[in-house]
């Protein structure tokens, strides 16, 4: 029986990166860009450096990141990430411009956020009328409570009855914590929530492993459509509560 569910963040709440003409209308860098810039900044401040030291230092802690971030399902927070860049570097920074770093780089999509998705917040005030709702998501740059003001910016954060955010939890999806974490919140079974999510290894054969239901979400990323295992696939917010009830039916 589905008593809950649980929502990925990227590409299933906001379309990732669809804050990225928002800059560019400004004038802004990307934000790949701009992270490299702020710490380049920060560096320069105590003692000149180059910026392309800096860039290779944070190409180099990416590319770690990223090993250890899909292998070994493990999410660095923003204050690890910098870490890595600077003893890279064999730098060190005051700890007010340390702290100025990870608050710059980590409230970036906060101040420009990326597009809640079209119909999200229907959808969502319709199912947390019958379900639980939690999301659950990693927490790539922008730590949960940056992705909490998001949601709260939208009016979202008031469906949801729990977080599970990869960088406050330890781990990232599809890692079992990460829904425990939620089911916990919830006070449900995990067998009893539903996900959904755009990435069929981390959002699909994750929960199927812990024996949940779940929904390929692919309005704004369908890369995955061909080959996934969901249990539904879903392209609109117009369509999500109908699939979810059909599955909650079929459970009874």
């Amino acid at each position: 029986m589905i008593k809950a569910i649980t929502f990925d963040l990227w590409d299933t709440i906001v379309d990732d990166d669809s804050d990225e003409p928002k800059r560019a209308a400004q004038g802004l860098r990307s934000k790949k860009e701009e992270r490299r810039h702020i710490v380049w900044k920060a560096l320069n401040e105590v003692e000149p450096i180059e910026m392309d030291a800096v860039t290779l230092a944070y190409d180099v802690a990416d590319a770690s990141f990223n090993v250890v971030w899909k292998e070994l399902f493990i999410n660095w927070t923003v204050e690890q990430r910098i870490r890595a860049i600077l003893n890279g570097l064999g730098r060190s920074l005051p700890k007010d411009l340390f702290d100025r770093v990870v608050k710059e780089t980590g409230d970036m999509e906060v101040n420009i956020p990326p597009n809640a998705i079209d119909g999200v917040k229907a959808a969502l005030a319709d199912l947390a009328s019958r379900y639980k709702l939690c999301i659950v998501s990693d927490a790539i740059v922008t730590p949960g409570t940056g992705l909490r003001q998001i949601l709260e910016d939208y009016d979202l954060k008031q469906y949801f009855s729990g977080f599970a955010f990869s960088d406050e939890v330890g781990h990232s999806k599809p890692h079992r914590s990460m829904f425990d974490t939620a089911a916990e919140q919830l006070g449900v079974k995990v067998e009893e929530m539903l996900h959904i999510g755009d990435r069929d290894h981390n959002d699909i054969k994750g929960p199927h492993a812990l024996g949940m239901k779940a929904i390929l979400f692919t309005a704004t990323r369908d890369a995955d459509k061909a080959h996934t295992t969901a249990d539904a696939i879903v392209d609109s917010y117009a369509d999500l509560p109908a699939a979810i009830d059909a599955l909650a039916d079929t459970n009874k």
